[in-house]
């Protein structure tokens, strides 16, 4: 049995290495991950990746935020220690809206800076996961699960059809920067 966990094909051009998604999917070769050093557009549909699902946690840390806000505004100011300011009734609701909206974006950023620390495991003081060092600079990185069914010839053969610059046969999940 191979201690080989993941084949990585290395690719100096991203125009290269979409053409290697494109033959590797059309031989049903499943992807583990694609490492690139820059955004590129398109990727996410080629490798059916779905929409994040941040956006429901930032709605509901600013539901959250608010709702905490207002009612210790209200409890605080109507129930705990009424005050009789200029006649105004105590439960005048455009007097809690400032301090309201400021704790919701407070709640949101807070509360999406720990759950983005939280998916990507970039906490402080933590090594970053990359499988090649290169593909943080100038490389662009296919990683490919190698305990599937398909052999590891077909794949380096696949890849290098693809304009795979190298073909490594990786034992580690992970590079350590030790």
């Amino acid at each position: 049995m191979s201690s080989t966990k993941y084949i990585l094909g290395v690719f100096d051009d991203p125009d290269d290495m979409m053409h290697g998604i494109d033959k590797l999917q059309k031989n049903s070769v499943p992807i583990y991950d694609v490492y690139t050093p820059m955004p590129i557009h398109g990727i996410e549909a080629k490798l059916n990746i779905k929409d994040s699902r941040l956006g429901y946690a930032a709605f509901m840390f600013g539901c959250l935020g608010g709702t905490i806000m207002f009612s210790m505004v209200y409890y605080m100011l109507v129930h705990d220690w009424p005050i009789n300011i200029g006649g105004k009734n105590f439960f005048a609701i455009p007097d809690f809206i400032p301090v309201t909206f400021e704790w919701t974006v407070l709640w949101t950023s807070f509360g999406m800076t720990f759950t983005f620390f939280f998916a990507s495991h970039l906490f402080p003081g933590r090594a970053p996961r990359v499988m090649d060092l290169r593909a943080t600079d100038d490389k662009f990185v296919i990683a490919i699960n190698a305990k599937g069914s398909i052999p590891h010839d077909d794949i380096t053969n696949l890849l290098k059809e693809a304009g795979a610059t190298e073909v490594k046969h990786n034992d580690r999940k992970y590079v350590s920067y030790e």
